[in-house]
Parts: structure tokens; C-alpha cells; sequence
């Protein structure tokens, strides 16, 4: 089982309280299980009896993670808490127990087709292409990460093949990506071509100021917590003149309404509708302040349950 490459985290997290105030899901829905200890203990049952994989309860609680990683980057000993509920769901469904909304998502995500158009010196893969003159576009949806996330590895491998076939053909040698689960995805695992992040070819090309403007950075899961606090995003806000405010309780905890879990609104709304309705409450006293995502998917989805809640893009804000 593929849990136990990682039974120094179970051991490890089983026992221990220290990040539980840092599980999205956790703090609202108040319960053990959803916690980086509840699931490590439902890994450690799995682990002394495999028949315990098949525990409805156990397979619902592993998907409900929104996986933002923020206990991992956070804990002083760096254990793997995510990593092992990947594992987790890769032994659901090479056991053929995959929830049937997560199967049939997952045969929505194989169906992706990827299709260039333009020349270019780079490639754009994302959905404002009107920033990025003299780049070609690529267009098709998710890469292989939302597979990779709900445990379909050969699936992910699959789709991720064409993507690269999308990429080769078109001869650029620089992908400029805007989505961070893509970029995360992408990141160093295209063979002869360089992926970069939007935030870091919008700041060399340079914006134009949009004035002090107070705003709110509503941090990445995959920006910081997968890829090292990239800071590219923030230099570029800063650069087109925002300034930016603290925001929430502690600047260690994700405010990503489930990005780290890339199609966490798609199989639980109610769930992702109460992760925003934390960010709403939040918000409440600070005005009319605009609020700043890297990730379509989470402007989309706090938009998703109140249209009217002022939040961009990073690539809208400095247009």
C-alpha cells in the first residue's frame, strides 16, 4: 500500500494536536477526523488492516481534506501530512473503492484535449491571453493534476502524455503558466521547456501602476505551501502599486476556500461553501477592500457564493 511509504507521518501525526487550527476543513467543521491527526489515525487503522480501506466513513473523510498543505509547511519537523492522504486515496482507487462522484469526475478530467493557437516566443497557458502579446495559447483544461490529486495516478499520466504532446508541437521552449495547481504540476517536469509562472513574466514585461490602493493577497496553497512561499506575486502586486494587508487570524493558516484540493467545490459545495463563508466573516469591517487570488478557482468560487464579493485575479488586478 502506498500509505506505508510514509508510516513515519502516520506514527508522527497520529498524537499530535500542534496544526489542527490549521486544517480549513477543521475549523468548520469542528471535527477530529478533519484534522491532520483524525486522518493520520484513520491511515494508522488502515495500516494494521487493510479491510479498513473499505470504511465509507474513513474514504469520504480522506476526500473531504482540502489539502493546503499549510500543516506540512508550518510543522517544525516538515511531516508529510499531505503526501500521505495522496496515498491514501491512490490505495482507494487502485482498490477500486473511489466514491462514484470522485469516478465519474475523474472520467470527465481523462476526457481533456489540448489544442495550441498562434505563434509566439512562449506559450500561455491560461485564461487571459489578451496580457500576453506575441505568445502563443494554449487551451484544454487541467494538465493531470486533479487526477494526480484524487488518486487516479495512470490516468494523470495519461492526460499529462497529450499535454506535452500540446507543448512539443508547438516549439516554444518558455510556458507561461497563470493556474498555481498547473504551475506546481508543471513545474520542472516538461522536458526542454522552461514553465514559469504568469506573476514572474508579467513583472519582467512590466505594469502599469494602479495607484496606493489597499488590497487584500489571499495567499496560494500551491504558491506557498507546495512551492516555498513563492514570492513572485506579492513583488508583482507591489510593483503595479497595491498595498497589501494582513488579513484573518494568523498569516499561517490557508484562506483558499479548498484550491489545494483543485476540484474541492465540484464534489463537496456545502463544504466549499462554508470555507468561504469563514473568508466572508473575516472580511466583514475592513471596507471595500479588493481582494487578490492567483487561482481562477478560487476567485470562481468565493464569487460562487456571493457574487458580489470584491475579488480578482492576480493577472486581473494588474491589467
Amino acid at each position: 500500500m502506498h500509505i506505508e511509504k510514509h508510516l513515519d507521518v502516520i506514527n508522527a501525526c497520529r498524537f499530535c494536536f500542534m496544526c489542527r487550527h490549521l486544517d480549513p476543513v477543521g475549523n468548520v467543521t469542528f471535527r477530529e477526523a478533519d484534522t491532520p491527526r483524525g486522518r493520520a489515525l484513520i491511515c494508522d487503522r488502515v495500516r494494521m488492516d487493510a479491510a479498513n480501506l473499505s470504511n465509507a466513513d474513513f474514504i469520504d473523510t480522506l476526500y473531504r481534506s482540502a489539502l493546503s498543505a499549510a500543516n506540512r509547511f508550518h510543522c517544525v519537523s516538515s511531516y508529510d501530512e499531505t503526501g500521505l492522504v495522496l496515498a491514501a486515496r491512490r490505495d482507494i482507487v487502485e482498490a477500486g473503492l473511489a466514491p462514484a462522484a470522485v469516478t465519474a469526475l475523474a472520467k470527465t478530467l481523462e476526457k481533456a484535449a489540448f489544442s495550441v493557437k498562434g505563434k509566439g516566443r512562449a506559450l500561455y497557458f491560461g485564461l487571459t491571453p489578451e496580457l500576453y502579446k506575441g505568445c502563443a495559447t494554449l487551451a484544454g483544461g487541467d494538465p493531470g493534476k486533479a487526477l494526480a490529486v484524487l488518486g487516479f495516478e495512470a490516468a494523470s499520466k495519461k492526460v499529462f502524455a497529450r499535454f506535452k504532446k500540446a507543448v512539443a508541437a508547438s516549439g516554444c521552449k518558455t510556458l507561461v503558466v497563470a493556474e498555481p495547481s498547473a504551475f506546481e504540476f508543471l513545474h520542472g517536469n516538461v522536458p526542454g521547456v522552461k514553465v514559469v509562472h504568469c506573476a514572474e513574466y508579467l513583472i519582467n514585461q512590466g505594469v502599469k501602476k494602479a495607484g496606493a490602493r489597499k488590497a487584500v493577497y489571499l495567499e496560494s496553497d500551491f504558491l506557498k505551501n507546495y512551492c516555498g512561499n513563492y514570492a513572485t506575486p506579492r513583488d508583482l502586486l507591489a510593483q503595479a502599486g497595491y498595498k497589501l494587508m494582513l488579513f484573518g487570524t494568523n498569516d499561517e493558516e490557508s484562506y483558499s476556500v479548498g484550491e489545494g484540493a483543485v476540484v474541492f467545490d465540484t464534489l463537496y459545495p456545502e463544504l466549499s461553501e462554508r470555507l468561504c463563508r469563514r473568508v466572508y466573516g473575516l472580511a466583514e469591517g475592513i471596507g471595500k477592500t479588493l481582494f487578490i487570488t492567483a487561482s481562477a478557482t478560487v476567485r470562481d468560487t468565493l464569487k460562487k457564493y456571493n457574487p458580489k464579493f470584491p475579488i480578482a485575479t492576480l493577472e486581473e488586478a494588474v491589467m
